[in-house]
């Protein structure tokens, strides 16, 4: 028998998360680049960082990321559509049933919810819908945090046109950055999610610090992100259409060229699976199996740990 299996099941079974917050857990002619997550993600001594296959300052890069996002805020839909082909819906839907959240209930206590670069509120939205749906609840609150006001922003518009928590005292916009989240309070959170935010972060490994400083013990860490597809000939395929049809699409959909080049080339930079689990574990996070679960053959991956 499989000494490890067991532990993961023993573990995962015990954990308050499980029966107190109701979450079930579960060679190419590209660019030569470096991911992030390695030795040269950031040169401390030289104080730079990569901004895509660009080499930047640490202090330009917050800068360039909010154009970026200002730039496709009012589009971010679109922009997800063509970069996913559609499919990130379906992945954010599996990622909301993965974890199953919710109140239960016989339980007596609301869940803290934290969606981090979630400014448009897809996740957030769709979270305390799960809830609701599935187990009734509707005193569980949510807080979206984003860098960027303009995303917010269109997060707020569409609360209030899209949803019924525009005036229900149940979910907070507000701006902070991600490795820091100098708002949040320590041990404050049950649920922490990102999807599609980390990779833009100019620090990584402190935005997965951050998420652990913020939980409380028991708490789940859930990140959806575009990650790295491991058979070697889809990936040409799927790197094909990344670094020549994406950007032009960008283009004539959006007349933004730029924030897509950039957007493919943030993709290709962001760590390995493996990696990237790996980073999550030095945060101080239990993680279960192999830490991850690749969606698409890996054009997407859900990444999860449990604050013990």
């Amino acid at each position: 028998m499989n000494m490890s299996s067991v532990l993961n099941k023993s573990i995962i079974r015990t954990l308050p998360c499980q029966s107190m917050l109701g979450c079930r857990l579960l060679s190419t002619s590209f660019p030569v680049y470096q991911q992030q997550g390695q030795h040269e993600s950031v040169d401390n001594a030289g104080k730079t960082t990569h901004f895509g296959f660009r080499t930047v300052a640490e202090e330009e890069k917050e800068k360039l990321v909010r154009g970026v996002f200002s730039s496709v805020a009012s589009k971010y839909d679109i922009m997800n559509d063509v970069m996913s082909m559609g499919v990130h819906r379906l992945w954010k839907h599996h990622l909301i049933n993965k974890l199953n959240c919710g109140m239960r209930p016989n339980s007596n206590r609301p869940l803290e919810f934290l969606d981090v670069a979630g400014g448009t509120g897809d996740i957030a939205f769709g979270l305390l819908d799960h809830a609701y749906h599935k187990f009734g609840d509707n005193l569980s609150k949510m807080t979206v945090a984003d860098i960027n006001p303009d995303m917010l922003a269109e997060g707020r518009k569409r609360c209030s046109s899209l949803t019924s928590y525009g005036n229900s005292g149940r979910i907070q916009f507000i701006e902070q950055n991600g490795e820091k989240l100098d708002a949040i309070e320590s041990n404050s959170k049950d649920v922490y999610t990102i999807a599609f935010g980390i990779r833009n972060f100019t620090d990584i490994q402190a935005g997965l610090n951050t998420a652990y400083r913020v939980l409380k013990p028991g708490g789940i860490f859930a990140c959806l992100e575009f990650s790295q597809v491991e058979n070697s000939a889809l990936d040409y395929i799927y790197q094909a259409y990344s670094f020549s049809l994406l950007p032009l699409m960008g283009q004539l959909i959006a007349n933004d060229r730029d924030s897509y080049q950039y957007l493919v080339e943030s993709i290709r930079r962001f760590p390995k699976q493996d990696v990237f689990a790996d980073m999550v574990r030095k945060a101080g996070f239990y993680v279960p199996g192999k830490g991850y679960e690749n969606l698409t053959f890996g054009v997407a991956a859900i990444h999860i740990g449990v604050k013990l």
